[in-house]
């Protein structure tokens, strides 16, 4: 069954002066980014800098409040990126399931670099069990299964804000340790360069996805391995559910999501980078997220479990001082539900799984307040550090702390390290990604839990 797009004016006429600068059939290669095409996408990557957003000054002022006490001087320079959205930075998260060799020329004759190492490419992109290049929908697949299964198919204190100065300052003999290679591919500019969105063409996949970067750590931080059952617990709009799936071919991935309109986005948003011979593999379901841990106990070896929150990015920039008011009153209400949805994540889990919790706040009461809470309730649970595995090897690229209020396993000379500094708890409650000039990507928190076996 196929599904209608239905456009809106606006978006129709960029829709089609997009299709107008392609020819009317493909090469003979198959390849739609040759000459006339790459210059024509060359022309639509722009600087951010045109557009300019007042902030509502209500959340503004909460802000203020609330963050120049949690983040102390961090707050300031992170207050001013937060409301310069001109100078945020976006990443280009490829499509490994559609041919990307054009796209990465572009990409990279332009500045951008990619943020991850590089598996083998030319692998990825003719493994006939994993990528198509471009393969039409075949008539009747394009839609996913709604329906939750469990059987899968047959088939199958403040650490460093580390600057590259200070970082060599700090460790002069030695270098970040390196991220270990991913199919999960990224690409970076190191100014705010906004790639033009991808454009939906019938019957083929989207060649990338355009996002923060900071939202893929939760996704490397789940650690998703081939035949792997995975719990997407609040998967919309479907991003994240997307980068699992170039991370790894799990046994199962299922998308969870309860509310029909954003369930119906991520549906749109599979069926755009995800071919017909792996949508067995995947199940969009419906279930309240609170109560999946009691039906499905036990089932599961990885749960990403990106919860709702306070969106520091957006709610900034609320549309007017009544919805701004709104969404602070509704924020009080945010940890309840955060700790209901991480409870039910660990209980889905089997012994010796992994959950990853993450958000888009810097709020310690939706971050390593939660995740604290929730493990009085799990003896068997134990968070695991993303220092040395996330933070260092990308610190190159994020400006990562550890969360103000954590406990430390053992004593700091301060609760907050100077900027600079490497010294580092190995248990901490999680890693926060901190909008700073240079490097404007998140906020993003992260925790990884891993439940006990026995």
């Amino acid at each position: 069954m196929r599904r209608n797009f239905c456009l809106e004016p606006r978006t129709a006429r960029t829709f089609l002066r997009w299709l107008s600068s392609f020819p009317c059939r493909p090469g003979p290669d198959g390849s739609l980014w040759k000459n006339k095409q790459q210059r024509s996408l060359k022309n639509k990557i722009r600087n951010t800098g045109k557009s300019r957003r007042l902030p509502c000054p209500a959340v503004l002022n909460h802000f203020d409040q609330q963050y120049s006490e949690e983040l102390g001087d961090l707050w300031a320079s992170a207050r001013a990126v937060l409301l310069d959205p001109p100078s945020w930075q976006y990443g280009v998260m490829l499509n490994r399931f559609s041919s990307v060799t054009d796209i990465t020329q572009i990409l990279l004759s332009q500045g951008f670099s990619s943020m991850l190492p590089q598996t083998d490419v030319s692998e990825l992109l003719h493994n006939s069990d994993s990528a198509v290049s471009n393969s039409p929908h075949q008539e009747g697949k394009d839609t996913l299964s709604p329906h939750f299964s469990k059987r899968p198919p047959e088939d199958v204190g403040l650490l460093p804000y580390i600057t590259s100065h200070a970082f060599s300052q700090a460790r002069q003999s030695e270098r970040p340790p390196r991220f270990p290679p991913s199919s999960l591919q990224c690409y970076i500019h190191p100014h705010p360069l906004r790639f033009p969105s991808p454009a939906h063409r019938p019957g083929q996949l989207k060649q990338y996805y355009l996002l923060n970067a900071a939202s893929l750590l939760p996704v490397l931080a789940l650690q998703v391995r081939d035949g792997d059952k995975v719990l997407d617990l609040c998967s919309a709009p479907g991003g994240k559910a997307v980068a699992i799936m170039q991370s790894a071919t799990p046994a199962l991935l299922c998308c969870n999501e309860p509310d029909p309109h954003r369930r119906d986005w991520l549906a749109k948003t599979l069926e755009s980078f995800l071919p017909p011979s792996l949508r067995s593999r995947v199940m969009v379901s419906a279930q309240d997220g609170r109560v999946i841990g009691q039906s499905e106990a036990g089932f599961y070896d990885k749960v990403l479990v990106d919860a709702p929150c306070s969106n520091d990015r957006s709610w900034l920039h609320s549309s007017d001082i009544h919805r701004g008011q709104q969404r602070l009153e509704d924020r009080a209400g945010l940890p309840e539900l955060q700790t209901q949805l991480l409870r039910s994540a660990i209980s889905a889990v089997r012994p010796g799984g992994v959950v990853v919790y993450s958000t888009c706040t810097l709020s310690s009461l939706e971050n390593g307040a939660v995740v604290e809470a929730v493990l009085k309730d799990f003896p068997d649970a134990e968070v695991e550090s993303l220092w040395g595995e996330i933070a260092l090897p990308l610190s190159e690229y994020f400006a990562v702390i550890s969360p103000p209020g954590q406990k430390q396993a053992e004593p700091e000379p301060s609760p907050r390290p100077p900027i600079g500094s490497a010294s580092a708890s190995h248990h901490q409650l999680g890693i926060l990604v901190v909008p700073q000039p240079g490097k404007t990507w998140g906020p993003m928190f992260l925790s990884r839990i891993r439940k006990k076996k026995g």
